[in-house]
C-alpha cells in the first residue's frame, strides 16, 4: 500500500524516469545525447566531462547512454565522427565555379571555412589537450577525421576530374586520388588550422582565407600537373 502511494505521489510531483525510449524516438535520443555530450567535452574537456553531466544536459539516464556508447572514449569519438561528418557534406563542400581553378577554390574555401567553426576547433583542442594522458584516444580520433575529411575530398576531386581537363592528369587516376587529396588538405587546411589552434584571431584568419587560397590552388594545380615526375603514395 505505501509502495503504490509512494508511486502516485512522484507522479503527481513530475518525477521523471529515463527508460529505454520507443524505436521511432532512438534516433532522437541519440542526437540528443551527442548535442549533450559535445557542449560538456567543449565546456569541461575529455577529463573533466563526466557522464554523470552529460546524462543530466541530455535528459537521459546512464544505462540509456551505456547502451550506446560502452565508455566516455567511444562517446568522445562519436561526437568527433559527427562533427567531421557534417562538415564533409557534398553539400557544405561543393566544388563550385565555372573553371578548374574557380572550382578548387571554391573547395578550399569552403573546407577552411568548415574547420573554422567554433565547436570544430573546439573539439580538435580538447584532442590536442589529451594527447599526452590518452595518446590512443587522441591518435585514433585524428585518424579517424583524416581518413573521413581525406574520403570525402578525394571523391569531390574524382567528380570533379570527370568534368574537367583533370582527368589527364596522373595525380587525378583513381588509384592516387586519395592521395593527392591528402596534399590538397595539407596545403589549403593545415596551415590556417595550426595558426587557429594556437590561438590566432578568427576574424583576422577568416580574412587571409580568400588571399591564402588564391595563392595555394595554382600551387597545388601546378604541382599535380607535374606529379607525373613523382612516386604515389
Amino acid at each position: 500500500m505505501r509502495r503504490s502511494s509512494a508511486r502516485r505521489k512522484r507522479s503527481a510531483q513530475g518525477a521523471t524516469r529515463w527508460g529505454r525510449p520507443p524505436r521511432e524516438f532512438a534516433g532522437e535520443v541519440d542526437e540528443r545525447i551527442l548535442d549533450a555530450a559535445k557542449r560538456v567535452f567543449l565546456d569541461h574537456g575529455f577529463e573533466g566531462a563526466t557522464i554523470d553531466e552529460i546524462a543530466e544536459e541530455a535528459r537521459a539516464g546512464k544505462p540509456t547512454i551505456y547502451a550506446r556508447f560502452p565508455n566516455k572514449k567511444a562517446l568522445f569519438a562519436a561526437v568527433v565522427s559527427r562533427k567531421v561528418r557534417e562538415n564533409t557534406k557534398p553539400e557544405r563542400i561543393a566544388a563550385t565555379g565555372s573553371t578548374t581553378e574557380e572550382r578548387l577554390k571554391g573547395l578550399a574555401t569552403a573546407v577552411i571555412d568548415r574547420n573554422l567553426a567554433s565547436d570544430t576547433l573546439g573539439l580538435m583542442r580538447v584532442t590536442v589537450a589529451e594527447a599526452r594522458r590518452f595518446p590512443d584516444l587522441a591518435s585514433s580520433v585524428s585518424r579517424m577525421a583524416r581518413e573521413h575529411g581525406n574520403e570525402a575530398v578525394a571523391q569531390l576531386l574524382g567528380e570533379l576530374s570527370r568534368t574537367e581537363d583533370l582527368g589527364a592528369l596522373p595525380a587525378f587516376a583513381p588509384d592516387r586520388l586519395t592521395a593527392t587529396a591528402r596534399r590538397f588538405l595539407d596545403a589549403i587546411l593545415l596551415p590556417i588550422i595550426i595558426r587557429a589552434l594556437f590561438g590566432e584571431d578568427l576574424a583576422v584568419l577568416r580574412a587571409e582565407i580568400g588571399p591564402h587560397v588564391s595563392q595555394s590552388v595554382p600551387f597545388f594545380l601546378a604541382a599535380c600537373r607535374h606529379s607525373d615526375r613523382a612516386p604515389a603514395g
